[in-house]
């Protein structure tokens, strides 16, 4: 199965935002779109986002680089995400 070019990356502090960028877009990887999720009831992040990466071989250069990476305190955890499945999370945008 190839990879695709959309990351799942999990476990993030809360005040991770625009840094998140720029670290998946160091060594010079090509990010296209990064998109925190909020809470619709809250509005405040509830620890994960979607970062979609210029390329395959971006994508598995990031997971590669990133994956276990402590950033903010935390310890992310950075996967493919998952096209369609069921409501509720799990790599859907």
């Amino acid at each position: 199965m190839a990879i695709g070019t959309r990351l799942h990356v999990g476990n993030l502090n809360f005040g991770t935002t625009a840094a998140l960028r720029e670290l998946f877009a160091a060594d010079g990887r090509t990010v296209s779109e990064v998109k925190i999720v909020t809470d619709r009831d809250t509005g405040h992040p509830p620890g994960f986002a979607f970062v979609e990466m210029g390329s395959p071989a971006d994508t598995q250069a990031a997971m590669s680089a990133l994956q276990g990476r402590e950033v903010g305190g935390r310890t992310l955890k950075v996967n493919e995400a998952r096209e369609g499945g069921r409501g509720g999370g799990g790599g859907r945008w």
